[in-house]
């Protein structure tokens, strides 16, 4: 009798080792036969990659062998709806990024101290109260904060919905501040609802022109490199904030605005030809801009800062006497003598040559390094994005604040010609606070979903592989 014929039950252990064995020698062979081409595929596939390795090329067959072309399970239409329907789901948030939080705080706390002290000698002179200036701001700081606290909770897929509706709000305020703002120091940018609050719309244009950049660009995809579908409506959208805010005689707010948007538009993917014709035209409207009426008194006083002292360079001149006279470690917090009548607006425009008068040369370091790391906490949530919006939103506030402050510090030493934008966290002023950090509170919510590297290369896992890997050589 045959082996086959015996039933299992009668078959001994032997038996069946030596055909369990003989089994397996028969598949290796089947697989051996088939072609090379199969066999890659078969192990590529059953690897099932994720991640930005998801959607790699498989590796060539070799020569000889029919090339295997792999089979598109979903067409582009069908992967821009899911991609939309992801943005909907809910997902679960990791950790904020608490360097971040704690660098804005730190840069908000020495704001108050720095305010109460340039603001204490005119708000006595004015309002018969030292603490004036310092008790409008802190109220404001305490709404920023429980702002930022309500943005942060919030999953920042949420403003992509709503920044349309944000824009039909701040466009129209930029309107109405023309028509019915108040006045000061030269320019019209605040809406007042009495002698208690005022807003101003340029400050909150800031905020929503991210959103709804970062939503437009987002949107595009591979459109923005085009010139009918990226760069022209851009254009129409930045130019028309621009030409507001330019008549509101706000040059420096309109430099901010302008290098916010083509920060986001270059890291969207734009052609960098069309990028520098864009360039190229918006550079000459600003030139255009600069030769007239007090912002070409401000350039001439910039090529000479010690002309005509008592008129356009009054502020220019007395900042760079209080950064001098300040020395390495400064006169003292509260002993400035420039705040007494002499700087021009010690506590909004001018705050930082009071630090650098009272704090020293220490001081104006601790203030620009805190802004440094401050960008490169921004730019690490926006390089580590789980999607483009999330990335474009994260480079477009960090970029806004960063260069807000850049702006502030560089007029104030003389580095630029003189123009007034607050230095963020730190200058009076209510409406610039509130929205910054309600712009940070963005920035965090971000920071509590992005993708962080499987292992860094300084782990402690990598570092025990490659010591181990030493010892064994």
């Amino acid at each position: 009798m045959r082996r086959e014929q015996f039933p299992p039950s009668m078959r001994s252990p032997a038996l069946k080792a030596v055909e369990q064995q003989r089994s397996t020698h028969q598949v290796k062979r089947s697989m051996e036969q088939q072609p090379a081409s199969t066999l890659l595929v078969t192990s590529v596939a059953s690897q099932k990659r994720t991640g930005l390795t998801a959607n790699w090329r498989l590796r060539r067959a070799p020569q000889g062998q029919p090339a295997h072309t792999p089979v598109q399970v979903m067409s582009e239409e069908e992967q821009k709806k899911l991609a939309e329907l992801e943005m909907h789901l809910s997902r679960v948030a990791g950790k904020i990024d608490s360097w971040l939080l704690i660098l804005v705080l730190a840069l908000l706390c020495i704001g108050l101290v720095m305010l109460y002290s340039a603001s204490s000698f005119l708000s006595a002179r004015y309002y018969g109260d030292a603490s004036y200036f310092f008790v409008r701001q802190l109220l404001s700081a305490l709404i920023g904060v429980v702002v930022m606290l309500v943005t942060m909770r919030i999953d920042y897929r949420v403003w992509c919905r709503l920044s349309l509706i944000g824009m039909a709000i701040a466009l129209p305020l930029l309107v109405l501040v023309l028509r019915f703002g108040t006045s000061a120091y030269g320019a019209s940018r605040w809406l007042s609802f009495g002698s208690v609050f005022s807003f101003q719309p340029s400050e909150l244009i800031k905020l929503v022109l991210a959103l709804y950049i970062a939503d437009w660009l987002a949107r595009k995809g591979n459109q923005v490199a085009t010139f009918l579908y990226g760069l022209a409506p851009f254009i129409i959208l930045v130019g028309l904030i621009l030409g507001l805010v330019l008549l509101e005689n706000d040059m420096g707010t309109a430099i901010i605005i302008a290098v916010l948007a083509l920060a986001m538009f270059f890291t969207a993917g734009a052609n960098i030809a069309q990028l520098l014709l864009a360039l190229g035209g918006g550079g000459l409207v600003f030139l255009a801009q600069a030769f007239r009426g007090y912002r070409y008194l401000r350039l001439i006083g910039f090529l000479n800062p010690f002309k005509d002292i008592t008129g356009i360079n009054l502020q220019l001149y007395q900042s760079l006497l209080a950064l001098g006279s300040g020395g390495l470690f400064g006169l003292g917090l509260g002993a400035s003598r420039q705040k007494t009548g002499y700087l021009p607006l010690p506590h909004i425009d001018s705050i930082f040559a009071i630090i650098g008068e009272e704090l020293g040369f220490i001081g104006c370091v601790v203030i620009i390094v805190l802004f440094l790391l401050l960008a490169f906490r921004g730019f690490r949530l926006a390089r580590r994005a789980p999607d483009i919006y999330g990335a474009l939103l994260a480079t477009g506030i960090t970029t806004w604040l960063v260069l807000q402050a850049m702006i502030n510090i560089a007029a104030t030493t003389g580095s630029i010609p003189y123009t007034g934008v607050p230095l963020p966290f730190i200058s009076f002023g209510g409406s610039s606070l509130v929205i910054s950090l309600a712009a940070v509170g963005v920035l965090l919510n971000i920071s509590r979903y992005i993708q962080q590297p499987e292992v860094p290369i300084l782990s402690k896992q990598n570092m025990t592989i490659n010591i181990k890997k030493r010892a064994a050589l």
